[in-house]
């Protein structure tokens, strides 16, 4: 076995053993922050951990579109998309069912799916142009800002809140820890995908898009575990805004980006639909009393994941 493929497979296992450690702080920093500033839980998740979770997708992102990899970025933004809502929430959903918020329909939501067309108008013609791109990046104080308004009379979860500064300093090692280990596994895979000979987007679509979606996936479940459940949800929508507004937007930001014909053809269709199925979900779920995003509804999203990356390999 070539020495790269050991690093590669070490590099892997010790992503992974980060991930879980570095998940479990990161989310009881966060929840004790938001004690602390009397924010929302829900304000929490769609800023500070989804950004933070998003870190991954936008330093890959930044890389590989200033070493003319924009497929490589935009395949990342798009499968990091499809991967949160069709493996990430779909196993949080099943590990621990989760209620949904009405607020959530005020701002968040309906910005998803606003930015999500968007995207698709911006590609249509085949290429993302810097205005674009720009026109993208300049959404994210909006959103902030927005998000700062809608979520500003929220009740507050009880959580137990701590030591500010003990508190805050967990927070940024945890996250450090979060990134980095998300990175190290990535490196990893994309060494081994790349000695088996597989594409660039379709290394953006899996593999990057994977592990660059693992820092959701553990801080998702550990929240929903520790019934934390509008970070988890917030975390999600949250990222796939920031993944639309601030990943996608940068190759088009340093190119213009080309779009591939499978982009167009192919993933981006299943990320829109995928998110309209998300909002269609809760909409529905919200008209039942104490009803949840349950196993069912983890399932079904895991079973459409599975045959999207079938007939992607």
């Amino acid at each position: 076995m070539p020495t790269e493929i050991v690093y590669q497979t070490l590099a892997i296992l010790l992503g992974f053993s980060g991930l879980i450690w570095s998940a479990d702080r990161f989310v009881a920093s966060s929840a004790s922050i938001a004690k602390n500033l009397g924010m929302s839980t829900m304000t929490i998740g769609l800023t500070i951990v989804s950004l933070g979770t998003s870190a991954p997708e936008v330093l890959v992102a930044l890389s590989a579109s200033l070493d003319n990899s924009g497929s490589l970025a935009m395949g990342n933004a798009l499968g990091s998309n499809v991967a949160n809502i069709a493996l990430v929430l779909a196993i949080t959903a099943i590990v621990a069912p989760i209620p949904i918020a009405k607020q959530l329909f005020k701002m968040e939501a309906p910005f998803l799916v606003g930015v999500t067309a968007l995207l698709g108008l911006f590609i249509f013609n085949g290429e993302l142009s810097p205005l674009e791109g720009l026109i993208l990046l300049l959404l994210i104080p909006v959103f902030l800002w927005l998000v700062s308004r809608t979520q500003a009379d929220l009740e507050q979860e009880e959580i137990e809140g701590s030591e500010g500064l003990k508190t805050f300093l967990w927070f940024v090692v945890s996250l450090a820890i979060l990134i980095g280990s998300a990175n190290t596994l990535v490196w990893g895979a994309k060494g081994v995908a790349l000695t088996l000979g597989v594409s660039e987007l379709v290394i953006g679509l899996t593999i990057v898009a994977i592990g660059t979606s693992l820092p959701e996936l553990a801080a998702s479940v550990a929240s929903a575990l520790k019934g934390h459940h509008d970070i988890a949800l917030g975390n999600i929508i949250g990222s796939n805004i920031f993944n639309i507004i601030a990943v996608a937007s940068i190759p088009g930001v340093v190119g213009p980006l080309v779009i591939e014909a499978d982009i167009l053809s192919r993933d981006y269709y299943v990320m829109a639909g995928l998110t309209a199925l998300l909002v269609i979900a809760c909409a529905l779920t919200l008209k039942r009393t104490h009803s949840k995003l349950g196993r069912s509804f983890g399932v079904v999203m895991l079973s459409c994941f599975c045959a999207y990356y079938y007939f992607l390999v």
